[in-house]
């Protein structure tokens, strides 16, 4: 989950949001100014409910912002980088790099957030009831309950036991303590995630037949959102299993297909671009260092005419500034992501300054269907990978 905007740092953690928060701050003044509050306070303007929703919701997803931060504390206490907190339409996300050193780690990062989220509540229904007892006004009490129910829903919906919730992580971490084997923890906890998003699909659909009320259709939603999660969960557990002892240097090919700085476009389309079955290729210099990437559809942008003077150095689509380069040696489970998220498909990889190969997005599923079949890829002498490899005999013509 990618940051729109990033807000600063909370104990050297960087905190962001996605865009998508707009829409659920907007659904949750709304509610708030039409129906709850006016419900528990009746007799103010208008604008007096949309100022106060607006400070609640706020108040809410500093309240999420919370929950959050506890699981991401917890786990660099125990040794686990967070590279950032983001939230978004369905709540929050605390992005950590590594996992847990054991199952007792495991199982306190995860309860973490639903206990701050129920200590919240409490925090709240206390506020309530003092604004009460002290004359604090209808509003101020309205919404302080209603945050006190949230975040009880909050915590409780995230103990439900199912990936990628927080109670699917509870059982995952019980199974590991109890069974001693991690993976087969976290792929129970991801089919019971499964099951999990399936029963509130089904009772999302009852709702609306049985009682004609759209809202169940939040549940249908929710239920997929779920589901959909929790399988990601269990492939990326699996791809980890499989490819761990994978390297980037096992799976790339080489030597790379590429084009030269001073090579012209017209050239490259004929010789290389036609030839091979990537649309993204590395730029070399003269002097075989690495200057960026070029795509096709850069390169279809210079007109036709312009094609045999303009070179390749002149149209790199991405600079090597901003080009995900990759070693040989590093494991294709911490690659592929990287590789995945660039939006290009392939990657260079470089040793010694000097450009050894590419990895592309059909490689890492290769090598992951091979691997689920207990093989280990294989490159060979390079011969059998490389059938159309190029690099220009005078790359300067």
């Amino acid at each position: 989950m990618r940051q729109t905007v990033r807000l600063g740092r909370i104990a050297g953690i960087p905190i962001g949001v996605h865009w998508s928060v707009l829409v659920i701050m907007l659904l949750l003044a709304q509610g708030l100014a039409v129906v709850v509050l006016p419900g528990g306070a009746r007799g103010h303007a208008t604008v007096v409910y949309w100022g106060v929703a607006v400070v609640v919701a706020v108040a809410f997803l500093a309240a999420l912002l919370a929950h959050e931060l506890a699981h991401s504390l917890v786990a660099r206490h125990y040794g686990v980088r967070v590279r950032a907190i983001t939230l978004w339409l369905l709540g929050g996300v605390s992005q950590l790099d590594g996992e847990a050193p054991h199952a007792r780690a495991d199982l306190l990062i995860a309860l973490a957030g639903p206990v701050v989220s129920l200590a919240g509540a409490g925090v709240f229904a206390a506020a309530a009831a003092a604004a009460s007892f002290l004359g604090g006004g209808a509003l101020a009490v309205t919404g302080l309950a209603w945050l006190a129910v949230v975040n009880v829903i909050l915590g409780v919906f995230n103990l439900l036991p199912g990936a990628p919730l927080d109670g699917g992580r509870v059982l995952a971490a019980v199974l590991w303590w109890v069974r001693g084997d991690r993976a087969a923890a976290h792929r129970a906890a991801g089919r019971a995630g499964m099951v999990l998003g399936g029963l509130l699909i089904a009772a999302g659909f009852a709702e609306v037949l049985l009682t004609a009320n759209f809202r169940g259709l939040w549940l249908v939603v929710l239920g997929w959102f779920l589901a959909v999660a929790a399988r990601a969960e269990t492939v990326d557990g699996t791809l980890r299993k499989t490819l761990a002892k994978v390297r980037v240097g096992d799976i790339m090919t080489t030597p790379a297909v590429c084009g030269y700085t001073s090579q012209s476009v017209a050239d490259f389309v004929a010789t290389v671009a036609r030839r091979h079955p990537y649309r993204t290729f590395p730029v070399l210099d003269l002097d075989g260092r690495l200057v960026g990437l070029v795509s096709l559809t850069r390169l279809a942008r210079v007109p036709s005419a312009d094609r045999p003077t303009v070179r390749v150095g002149d149209v790199v689509s991405v600079p090597v500034g901003r080009t995900r380069v990759l070693d040989p040696a590093t494991s294709l489970v911490d690659a592929a992501p990287a590789l995945l998220a660039g939006g290009h498909r392939v990657a260079p990889v470089v040793t010694g300054g000097r450009l050894a190969g590419i990895v592309t997005h059909g490689d890492v599923a290769r090598a992951t269907e091979l691997a689920e079949l207990g093989i280990t890829p294989d490159r060979g002498d390079g011969t059998e990978t490389t059938p159309g490899t190029h690099i220009p005999a005078d790359p300067g013509r």
